[in-house]
């Protein structure tokens, strides 16, 4: 395998700040980065003796020993990032968060006596219109500034492409941005020479219109007359990981209608042909699977596809079946080319940069873009709409109240030189 110059990364490993909470002596991230160690070091073990043993005959007993440790490789790194994700939760309710405007705090009252008793009057005082815009007869009324805020914190940790895309906040139904699809006309002139009349680049509109996102939540009525319960977080727990998982699949294959439109929606083009409005793609080689001879120099080409000037905040995406295989490979000098996180709030790495792991992604299989790599903050836009609306439920399910929370999101590539993605062809 050809040896490879080393990459220019900027802050590679780390996608988020220091998990608030969880510091070095934290017995729980210790015990967690204690356990993605050793069976990052017990999978390398095992994978050495499994390539020692291609040349002769396989042992089956080995590749099942690695394919359990690569499972608990997986297991460790999800139960690091769930200790990680609880700790970083800013407080809600009157135990945690201080509000300090007057408007806020009645309209914290008015929402809480609202969800649990049903009782809207303090809310239609606080708001001059009831019904969501553009959303038809559903209704419903907004909830308190900090549980929207808490809601978005939790789904941008949550939602893989959420915490490396640009996030907008908007107040319409869509946003709007203009792009250039030509460079200006320019050249060399000696100093006296005519300065002739340049073409005018080609402009070209984006729009990211916001699509309702929804999740419905149960609660008994004995749960919402309980006043020790802080309703606030109760409905940000239940919400964020229905909306977490259908962003990040929207964001991935959403097809833009009545959702998101995700990144592998678009047409793509070999990289080599590439032109604005097409994602570039570099194929492996060989139908669905890494070449035989040399796998991991196709991730080096997918790298250096990429742009100077996108690489130094670029990062993989990719599923973890598609991780697994990639975790086996090696460089020139025997190292491994993915490595586990250096603390609990970075991310695994590969080639040095960071990799984040969505389920949205598809296997590798014959034709398919199973690996994205690309500076996604400038590549890949979110948009949200301000307002987070419930519409309380006491009938459609009883004794259950339901609880009908509605968000308006919306995305799309917005740089379409950002991003590359690996063709299993």
């Amino acid at each position: 395998m050809t040896v490879h110059a080393p990459f220019e990364t900027k802050n590679a490993l780390s996608l988020e700040d220091k998990a608030a909470g969880h510091g070095p002596a934290d017995p729980a991230v210790n015990a967690a980065m204690g356990e993605l160690s050793r069976a990052f070091e017990a999978f390398k073990e095992t994978n050495d003796l499994r390539l020692a043993e291609i040349t002769g005959r396989r042992d089956v007993l080995t590749e099942e020993k690695l394919a359990r440790i690569d499972a608990a490789l997986d297991s460790a790194r999800t139960r690091l990032d769930r200790i990680t994700l609880d700790g970083r939760r800013p407080p809600l309710g009157a135990a945690g968060a201080v509000v300090h405007d007057a408007a806020a705090t009645e309209h914290k009252s008015a929402f809480d006596l609202y969800v649990r008793a049903g009782e809207s009057a303090g809310l239609k005082r606080l708001e001059e219109k009831a019904l969501s815009a553009g959303s038809g007869p559903d209704g419903g009324y907004l909830v308190p500034a900090i549980v929207e805020r808490d809601v978005l914190t939790r789904l941008a940790r949550l939602s893989p492409i959420r915490a490396l895309a640009t996030v907008r906040t908007i107040s319409g139904g869509q946003y709007k941005r203009a792009v250039s699809v030509s460079d200006a006309v320019s050249g060399w002139v000696a100093e006296a020479a005519p300065r002739p009349q340049t073409d005018a680049p080609t402009l070209s509109e984006l729009s990211f219109p916001a699509m309702e996102l929804y999740a419905m939540p149960a609660a008994t009525q004995t749960l919402l007359d309980d006043a020790i319960v802080d309703i606030d977080a109760w409905l940000a727990d239940e919400v964020e990981t229905a909306f977490a998982e259908q962003e990040g699949t929207a964001f991935v294959t959403g097809n833009g209608v009545s959702r998101p439109r995700g990144f592998l929606s678009y047409d793509t083009v070999a990289n080599a042909a590439w032109v604005p409005g097409k994602l570039g793609t570099v194929a492996t080689g060989a139908a669905g699977a890494f070449p035989a001879a040399n796998p991991a120099d196709v991730l080096y080409d997918l790298v250096y596809a990429l742009r100077a000037g996108y690489r130094q905040n670029a990062s993989f995406v990719m599923n973890r079946r598609v991780q697994s295989t990639i975790r086996k490979m090696k460089d020139a000098e025997g190292n491994y080319l993915w490595q586990p996180p250096q603390a609990a709030d970075r991310a695994a790495s590969l080639l040095g940069f960071s990799v984040a792991e969505t389920e949205a992604m598809p296997d590798a299989a014959a034709g398919s873009l199973s690996i994205a790599f690309g500076d996604f903050r400038r590549g890949y836009l979110v948009v949200d709409r301000a307002g987070l609306r419930v519409l309380r439920d006491p009938y459609s399910a009883k004794p259950y109240v339901l609880f009908y929370t509605t968000k308006r999101v919306g995305g799309g590539v917005q740089d379409f030189d950002a991003i590359k993605l690996l063709k299993f062809a």
